[in-house]
């Protein structure tokens, strides 16, 4: 009996090696697939208008790295707002307050880094002196759009600084900012507040003076020197987590390419007609009052806090949540 059992063991024994030899054979025979597939090509949404300048490179093959980027154009913020929501947009162009607004919202992106600095000035008629902020007391000036973009805020601001009560001592008005274009070349109004190119496009009758660079004004109150973060590079989260090289590779070739569009004015003009239609002499004008320079958000990040915070201050509807340091890819 006991050599039975000693054999029946044994036998047993032999069947359980066998068995793992044989699953491990499968094993081997049958890899398992990577947990992320490899990417060849990205989708990239960007904004008709300035922006459209430092993607030249890209558009145009002029810059070309790793990855094929497919750039493609939105016009207003609930467009952006759809194309990101979807699965096949991994990388986005905006304006920080709007990613950032997205970010608190749920919208799952972060800032790579900050490429547009400079584009907001302040344009009088040309019969109209201005000294300083005390200048506009009595006066209407004219915006883009609606109450609560950067231009608009960032003028609340510095009015409040100076004890001027904005909506009571200076007014302000809001149109398309094509209509406030025209109405400055008929020498209806005498303030604007404006973005690039729609200064060069006032500018061109002749009529009327730049009074103040925003950007300078930002850099006295803030104590930087790059300017004001207009907007930047944001990917999905999700694309971050699982290709994170892929998304730096990505941040690089936009580095390249507003380097490339900066160092060719020209050939960026000549490549961004194609969706942006304005004269090249008021484009050529506009590239000399708009500053692109690409900067990693983590070297950004306390200029980036600091101008948030302010935008808050002056009308918290327009920044919901400052973000926390999750929002800036290290």
């Amino acid at each position: 009996m006991k050599t039975f059992r000693q054999s029946g063991l044994f036998t047993i024994t032999i069947t359980l090696v066998l068995l793992l030899l044989f699953v491990g054979g499968c094993s081997k025979s049958q890899p398992s697939e990577p947990v992320n597939p490899a990417v060849n090509s990205v989708q990239l949404i960007n904004p008709l208008g300035p922006a459209v300048i430092p993607v030249t490179g890209i558009t145009s093959g002029n810059v070309q790295g790793d990855l094929d980027i497919d750039v493609q154009y939105w016009n207003t913020v609930d467009e952006a707002v759809g194309l990101l929501s979807g699965n096949d947009v991994e990388f986005a162009v905006l304006p920080i307050t709007t990613g950032v607004n997205m970010y608190a919202s749920g919208i799952d992106i972060v800032l790579l880094g900050v490429h547009e600095w400079k584009i907001f000035y302040l344009l009088a008629s040309e019969d109209v002196d201005f000294e300083n902020w005390n200048s506009l007391k009595g006066k209407t000036v004219y915006t883009p759009t609606a109450r609560g973009q950067t231009v608009d805020v960032l003028t609340r601001y510095a009015l409040t600084k100076e004890n001027i009560k904005p909506d009571e001592e200076v007014t302000f008005a809001y149109a398309p900012p094509q209509e406030i274009v025209a109405l400055f070349k008929e020498g209806k109004i005498d303030y604007a507040a404006l973005p690039e190119p729609f200064v060069s496009l006032a500018l061109a009758s002749g009529k009327g003076q730049i009074v103040l660079d925003y950007q300078e004004y930002w850099s006295g109150i803030s104590g930087t020197d790059k300017g004001i973060p207009i907007a930047g590079l944001f990917v999905k989260k999700e694309f971050l987590n699982n290709y994170p090289d892929e998304a730096q590779k990505i941040a690089a070739i936009l580095s390249d390419s507003t380097n490339w569009a900066n160092q060719n004015p020209d050939a960026a003009i000549q490549t961004s007609a194609e969706v942006l239609p304005l004269p090249p002499a008021v484009m050529q004008a506009a590239l000399q009052r708009i500053k692109f320079e690409y900067i990693p958000a983590v070297e950004v990040e306390p200029e980036v806090i600091s101008f948030l915070q302010i935008m808050q201050e002056t009308y918290p509807e327009g920044v919901k949540k400052i973000p926390d340091s999750g929002f800036f890819v290290k």
